[in-house]
């Protein structure tokens, strides 16, 4: 009873963590949408998966290290537990530090409304913005939505999954005599999740260079290298890819890598796998959200509508000082109402943080959804393949066992096959997306 309990509190707890990095996901997401214009929302989109890339490093190099050595039991008798309250830690620091530096814009209303509008209401208006996407923001959250099927087993199982390829395939290790079994395998996977982490940032940094910005021909300036490398820049120029382009390739990539994770039988082959899906990873973390940021922007007329059927206009310094608010901001936008109905605003003419929110938080949808398909394929997948526990991380395990393990598929080897399957879904995605119009 007692250990039932406890697996439903850590599934649950998993789910909580989840909707947790979601929720803040899309906030800072939006905060960069909300804040930069158009020509710099592909700048703002890389430099948020460097960050991304640099956090991964940490924690991965954290994991590396043991920690119980360290800390003792200070913070939990196991690795997994250090490592899960370390992760907390940053978590709720790095939220607090962006809570008190941030400063949004805050919109004013003369109408009531507005303040008592329920969670029904914005619910609704959600579930109408979804239904009436734009073209282009509609093939973006489906290309989302079958590149992180893939990515989804990628990011839950690939520490398990190289630390089962160390112990399963190779016969000089025995994880039965380890006092933390559960630790070793996190430390030889997170191994392999450094150097994926390097290439991930290594491509966060100069990729941008490389790829030509969505907006590249909409630029209100042509840049003017010196006369010397004019000719060079000139035809570099003339092979870079786009950003859809360099998408649609790292779909390509990731798929090619997680197609050849059955047949892997060796650390090495696993470490080069992973870390090959740092440069797709890189632009994950990028093409989507910059792709977002732009369409968003574009939305943006002089006289903005919001999503509630409102207009605003931005106020002068003068005019702020007319409301004697007593806590001065440096953007204040007036709430001017129309006198038409809600419903028969149409969901899509609006451009402000609040539409950046909504159009993001539908994208964080399409990111969410996919990690119950996920679930659902790895639970049928574990229960035909491996029904029972990984003999090799067993205390109980025979050597008969891991053997017989060994020759039968790797159930985790499966489920990143099947990822692949989805993220060729994602670059077919990818082209339609490249036929839509704007």
């Amino acid at each position: 009873m007692v250990k039932s309990c406890t697996i439903a509190l850590a599934v649950l707890s998993i789910y909580a963590v989840d909707f947790a990095i979601n929720a803040v996901q899309s906030s800072c997401r939006s905060l960069i949408v909300d804040t930069l214009p158009i020509s710099k929302q592909q700048l703002g989109s890389a430099w948020a998966s460097r960050m991304v890339a640099i956090g991964h490093l940490i924690g991965y190099g954290i994991g590396t290290i043991d920690l119980l050595k360290i800390f003792g039991t200070t913070f939990g008798d196991s690795q997994f537990k250090q490592l899960t309250f370390i992760a907390a830690t940053f978590f709720i620091f790095s939220v607090c530090v962006t809570s008190w530096a941030v400063e949004e814009r805050v919109l004013l209303s003369s109408r009531d409304a507005d303040v008592k509008s329920g969670a029904v209401k914005m619910i609704s208006k959600i579930l109408k913005t979804t239904l009436h996407l734009p073209d282009r923001i509609q093939a973006i959250c489906w290309v989302q939505f079958w590149a992180w099927i893939g990515w989804f087993p990628f990011l839950f199982y690939s520490t398990t999954w190289v630390g089962e390829v160390y112990f399963r395939y190779h016969p000089e290790t025995n994880a039965s005599e380890s006092k933390d079994t559960l630790g070793d395998v996190g430390r030889v996977g997170s191994l392999s999740l450094v150097v994926f982490s390097i290439i991930t940032f290594t491509g966060s940094v100069l990729l941008p260079f490389v790829v030509q910005s969505p907006d590249h021909d909409r630029r209100p300036f042509t840049p003017r290298p010196h006369k010397n490398l004019g000719p060079l820049v000139s035809t570099l120029n003339k092979y870079k890819p786009d950003l859809q382009t360099a998408w649609q390739f790292s779909h390509l990539l990731f798929a090619g890598a997680m197609c050849l994770a059955p047949f892997v039988r060796s650390l090495k082959m696993a470490t080069i796998l992973v870390s090959l899906c740092g440069i797709p990873w890189a632009l994950a973390c990028w093409a989507p959200f910059a792709f977002m940021g732009i369409e968003i922007n574009r939305l943006t007329t002089p006289n903005t509508m919001l999503a509630n059927g409102s207009s605003y206009r931005r106020l002068s310094n003068h005019s702020v000082d007319e409301f004697n608010s007593p806590a001065p901001s440096p953007t204040f936008l007036r709430l001017n109402h129309l006198d038409r109905d809600v419903d028969d605003s149409p969901p899509a003419d609006s451009s402000t943080g609040e539409t950046a929110g909504i159009y993001l938080g539908i994208l964080n949808l399409f990111t969410t959804l996919p990690q119950f398909v996920g679930t659902f394929i790895s639970m049928i997948v574990f229960s035909i393949l491996e029904p029972g526990k990984s003999p090799e991380l067993h205390e109980d395990g025979s050597q008969e066992d891991v053997q017989k393990a060994a020759d039968g598929p790797n159930a985790i080897a499966v489920c990143l096959f099947v990822g692949a399957l989805s993220a060729v879904g994602a670059a077919y995605a990818t082209t339609r997306m490249k036929a839509t119009t704007r």
